[in-house]
């Protein structure tokens, strides 16, 4: 047969050269997934220690694609995608908006178990006026609290207050007021510490010390005064002349004569004062008793701090509500002060 007949055998490969780049392209395509697997399960357990605690505000209608942004954002993790892809194969429980406090470096599986539980982060409000109980009671409606604990921590005589004479376990007034955030592992000692630390730079901020000094006080005189005027005058524009109604009181030897000592003493936060409870026998009962009452019986505002050490001048003896919004009257003579209660009770004010 003639030499130009036979036929060339051609290889398997060479006869298809696209099935060469098809192997190669899958090869690369395992090769891809193979790494993005390993490095989202790097991100999602990173390993070395974990960072500082951070805390991220989940806002409504937040999905898991937000989280992961907003953990990235507050560097709680290194890659929003890596979250995103390591949530497509695990479960990610439903997201109830509200604050959450992580670690930084915390691994995918730990984050999903903190959002599975909720939001973990909480503010405790104190308002001008509360006592140590009513902080108590807030503080043991948060998950995890326990006020009862609370309560006799701070009651107990270990945590102290440098403003709190000897032998005294009573915190009262001697408690910052405002807003506390309430994290995981915060206990009730470093807490305490903080209410103490925040009442501490407000005292300084107004001039406790030298101020109770010009006024003839201690310190805890001037605020247990001060708690006083916080809880009979209340709105800020009343608190100055009341504060120069206590002053004036005191220095003519006169009982304060004020509610809110006795209903300190029953354990009560407002109320109307009966005839049964101004002969109560308690040290708290100005109307039986002069002088102040033997410790705080609020956390005074700083307003209410600054009207004590700094009192309007005045020789005011009384005061009384006449208008709805808590405005006082005030008077020097008891003829004035009955006069101001007739206008009170006109205008249907208790």
């Amino acid at each position: 047969m003639p030499a130009h007949g036979h036929a060339r055998r051609v290889s398997r490969f060479g006869r298809h050269p696209w099935r060469l780049g098809i192997a190669a392209l899958a090869a690369l395509a395992v090769l891809v997934v193979v790494a993005a697997v390993a490095w989202v399960e790097v991100e999602a357990a990173p390993g070395g220690q974990r960072g500082a605690q951070v805390i991220v505000d989940v806002q409504p209608g937040t999905g898991t694609s937000g989280l992961a942004d907003a953990l990235a954002h507050d560097r709680v993790i290194g890659s929003a995608l890596a979250f995103r892809l390591w949530s497509a194969f695990h479960d990610v429980p439903l997201i109830l908006p509200g604050h959450y406090a992580f670690d930084r470096g915390e691994g995918f599986g730990a984050i999903a178990a903190v959002v599975g539980d909720g939001p973990n982060v909480f503010s405790l409000v104190v308002p001008p006026g509360f006592t140590v109980s009513e902080v108590a009671h807030r503080l043991g409606e948060l998950p995890g609290h326990d006020g009862r604990h609370f309560l006799a921590l701070a009651t107990g005589g270990t945590v102290r207050s440098p403003w709190q004479p000897a032998g005294s376990t009573n915190l009262d007034g001697l408690l910052g007021t405002g807003t506390y955030r309430i994290v995981p592992g915060l206990t009730d000692t470093e807490l305490l510490g903080q209410m103490i630390g925040r009442f501490d730079a407000e005292a300084s901020r107004v001039g406790l010390a030298a101020g109770a000094a010009r006024l003839g006080l201690t310190p805890y005189q001037a605020i247990t005064a001060a708690s006083i005027v916080q809880k009979e005058g209340v709105i800020q524009k009343n608190l100055g002349p009341v504060a120069r109604v206590v002053l004036n009181r005191l220095a003519k030897g006169m009982p304060l004569q004020m509610d809110s000592t006795v209903l300190y003493a029953l354990g009560q936060d407002g109320g109307t004062v009966t005839k049964a409870d101004l002969a109560l026998p308690s040290p708290y009962n100005s109307y039986l008793h002069t002088g102040l009452t033997p410790t705080p019986i609020c956390f005074p505002s700083p307003a209410a701090l600054s009207a004590m050490l700094s009192p309007p001048p005045g020789d005011w003896l009384y005061f009384v509500v006449v208008r709805a919004d808590g405005t006082e009257a005030f008077a020097s003579t008891f003829s004035q002060q009955l006069a101001n209660e007739a206008l009170a009770q006109k205008r249907g004010l208790p």
